[in-house]
């Protein structure tokens, strides 16, 4: 019996996390929960923002940058940040969890592109990502995965081509960047500010003012936003208990909880737990 010419193999498995590869506007994923991205935090998913319009500011490992057309933002998994952009600044967001390629960057990278050409490339890439969402066709999963890939080459030429924006580092700002990365490992733990300066050796108002100096926040605010970025992102869901919830965030009671959360927002841990099982169901 002749051998067939030609056997199709089915492809090897795509890596689980391809599935949860992201991607869409800023004003899109901003919706309604801008404190998503206006709060101090760092998030399990590498990052990558791409602004076609407009002009805002970031704060990344606590340094205050200005962003403008056509730069690039990539965010490492674990890097502390927070965007301020305003209405009518045009952006895309590409989430993808980390480990799914080893060729993105491991440190937070800012590119301003100024070639068009690689400007096109760039919003292609995402378009294409974007179509594999919506589209949902067959090998889906090595589409997204191949795509993520085309970014982290994309991100590497650019980089090896001097479009990377790296001012100097004072040691003012190398001090407040190892508090930022303190704060992402610790933020659950009952440390507060002045336990942080101590560990790192500076006395808090010297914490504080070189924090202020390098993003327009003291050290304390920046530990609170990212406290109070847990506890919302936490009681958007229906479990686990309140109480749970401020025992995990490194607070002594969930009275002191309630109160640390109505502070902030006006309403009670209860109150935003209501609201956001009551609203619309947001799109992933």
């Amino acid at each position: 019996m002749a051998k067939p010419a030609f056997i199709r193999t089915p492809p090897p498995p795509s890596p689980t996390g391809a599935r949860h590869v992201r991607c869409r506007s800023y004003a899109l994923a901003a919706q309604g929960a801008a404190w998503r991205y206006t709060l101090l935090h760092d998030r399990t998913d590498n990052l990558l923002l791409w602004v076609t319009r407009g002009q805002g500011r970031v704060i990344v490992n606590g340094i205050r940058r200005g962003l403008s057309m056509h730069n690039a933002l990539y965010l490492p998994a674990g890097t502390l940040f927070s965007f301020d952009l305003p209405l009518g600044v045009q952006a895309l967001l590409v989430e993808s969890p980390a480990g799914l390629t080893g060729r993105l960057p491991r440190e937070a990278l800012h590119l301003r592109v100024r070639d068009s050409l690689a400007q096109a490339e760039l919003t292609a890439t995402i378009d294409a990502i974007s179509r594999e969402l919506r589209e949902d066709r067959p090998y889906l999963q090595d589409a997204l995965e191949a795509h993520v890939r085309l970014i982290a080459v994309w991100l590497q030429r650019q980089q090896a081509g001097g479009a990377a924006d790296r001012p100097p580092e004072t040691a003012s700002q190398r001090l407040v960047r190892r508090y930022a990365q303190a704060i992402t490992r610790g933020f659950r733990a009952p440390q507060s500010m002045g336990d942080h300066a101590a560990l790192l050796d500076v006395t808090p108002t010297h914490l504080s003012r070189v924090c202020r100096q390098a993003c327009g926040k003291t050290a304390a605010e920046m530990l609170v936003e990212r406290k109070l970025h847990a506890a919302r992102t936490e009681l958007e869901a229906p479990s686990p208990a309140i109480r749970k919830v401020a025992e995990g965030l490194g607070f002594a009671s969930a009275a002191y909880f309630t109160r640390f959360v109505q502070s902030h927002t006006g309403s009670t841990p209860s109150q935003l737990r209501d609201a956001a099982q009551s609203a619309p169901a947001r799109r992933p």
